[in-house]
């Protein structure tokens, strides 16, 4: 059986598994139906031109885990900030872990998707904002939807200035054979508030010997009242036998400040799309990604910011390294309508190719319909300056110590973008190991 004739006969087993109310049904169904019509994305599709999923739908995936993975902290320990107090929302194979998570309801709500879904009091929120930006044209959006029951529920009230971080974490043991595991988060961030959020995806087998393949379908919905600012980071480091497709939209009112840093370092193929709306004047949107891979991997960054109110900014800004046989991707749109006066939107994507047989192809787009803007977009690929590894061989500098602190200062300026010291510390140290080398320094 197809994959996706499996995915449309497990959808009434799914249903009957699950308390859901009569509103959901119908969003449920209407959302299984418009992915049964138009079935996985193909490279026939303009937007999926330069990524296949056609080696990973040839696997057997379950719906269902068929064990329960109990692990310790010790195990997982390294994954977290553990240098400092945060809330915690942790998932193993899809399936929430209460003992290693640390929640809260106290003057905000920071629990399970599950729990919003089908609790009367949550219902209002889920009747505003559920399902509301995300786009069901994409039809893994569609599919997520569908089966959309766990995930992160996150809501903050107005004028508040979430004390700690919150990390949302997604451990894949690899102990099934082939498991698809379908996340859904809903995040409101209410006027005048301020958070932080760090999203991780981590396989827990290093070796693709002793783990099954694994397809992650994320769908996560932001949604930004007046003057609120998010800090959302995403860190992709699974290994080979992992895929992940990131579907992530973001609601901003006026004047609002919101960036989204995405670390893509491992798995098999990884696609992310990120869709940021404007519904208001003065908004800020920031977009920054580093991607460094190798072997055969695939990192695919889908965005689209669509500017509809005058006197707003954007600022993308992608940094790449590919070595070995891999692939990188970048199509980037910036869309102004013909309100949208006074926009600034700069779009920039920067690469690096380590190997003749490493590929990046790149599409930024600029598509603007109003006249009094300040737009522009920006693509290089290249390969490390000879003359400055020459430089910093003639001063003692090992030629692979010189190669990776070229390659950190190519990626500086995103890293500099991080807010939280302890992750930008660590993150410092995924690049150093990425890179095949020791930093001698602190940040």
């Amino acid at each position: 059986m197809e994959l996706k004739e499996k995915l449309l006969s497990s959808f009434m087993a799914f249903e009957e598994q699950i308390d859901v109310n009569s509103d959901l049904h119908e969003v449920r169904t209407s959302a299984i139906k418009n992915f049964e019509n138009k079935g996985f994305p193909t490279k026939k599709e303009e937007s999926w031109k330069y990524t296949s999923l056609n080696s990973i739908l040839k696997n057997d995936f379950s719906v269902f885990p068929k064990n329960e993975n109990i692990l310790e902290f010790a195990d997982l320990k390294k994954y977290f900030l553990h240098e400092i107090d945060t809330y915690k929302l942790v998932f193993i194979d899809g399936v929430f872990s209460s003992f290693l998570s640390a929640t809260t309801h106290d003057g905000l709500d920071i629990c399970l998707m599950s729990s919003a879904l089908n609790k009367p009091k949550y219902k209002m929120v889920i009747d505003n904002y559920f399902n509301k930006i995300a786009n069901l044209d994409e039809s893994l959006t569609s599919l997520n939807t569908a089966f959309a029951n766990e995930g992160a529920y996150i809501n903050i009230p107005k004028s508040k200035v979430v004390d700690k971080p919150i990390e949302i974490m997604y451990f894949s043991t690899g102990s099934e054979a082939a498991l698809l595991v379908q996340p859904r988060n809903l995040i409101v961030v209410g006027e005048n508030s301020h958070v932080q959020i760090i999203e991780r995806h981590q396989s827990l087998n290093e070796s693709r010997m002793e783990s099954g393949p694994g397809l992650t379908n994320s769908v996560t919905e932001i949604f930004a009242q007046k003057r609120a600012i998010v800090d959302y980071y995403k860190i992709q480091n699974d290994n080979l036998e992992a895929n992940l497709i990131d579907n992530t939209y973001v609601s901003q009112k006026q004047e609002t400040n919101v960036s989204v840093n995405t670390f893509s370092f491992g798995g098999n193929l990884t696609r992310n799309n990120l869709n940021f709306y404007h519904f208001g004047e003065r908004i800020v949107s920031n977009l920054n990604g580093i991607t460094i891979i190798g072997d055969k991997q695939h990192v695919d960054h889908y965005t689209l910011v669509q500017h509809s109110t005058p006197n707003c900014e954007s600022h993308q800004d992608y940094k790449g390294i590919f070595s070995d046989r891999s692939t990188g991707v970048f199509n980037g749109k910036i869309y102004v309508e013909r309100e949208a006066q006074k926009t600034n939107a700069f779009q920039k994507s920067n690469n690096i190719l380590l190997s003749d047989k490493a590929t990046i192809n790149a599409k930024p787009q600029l598509e603007i319909f109003a006249d009094d803007v300040k737009c522009s977009h920006g693509c290089t690929i290249g390969q490390l300056d000879e003359t400055a590894m020459f430089y910093m061989q003639q001063r003692g500098i090992p030629k692979k110590e010189a190669k990776a602190l070229l390659m950190y200062a190519f990626s500086n300026a995103v890293i500099e973008s991080i807010k939280i010291p302890e992750l930008k510390q660590r993150i410092t140290k995924i690049i150093a190991t990425r890179l095949g080398v020791k930093m001698g320094f602190d940040l």
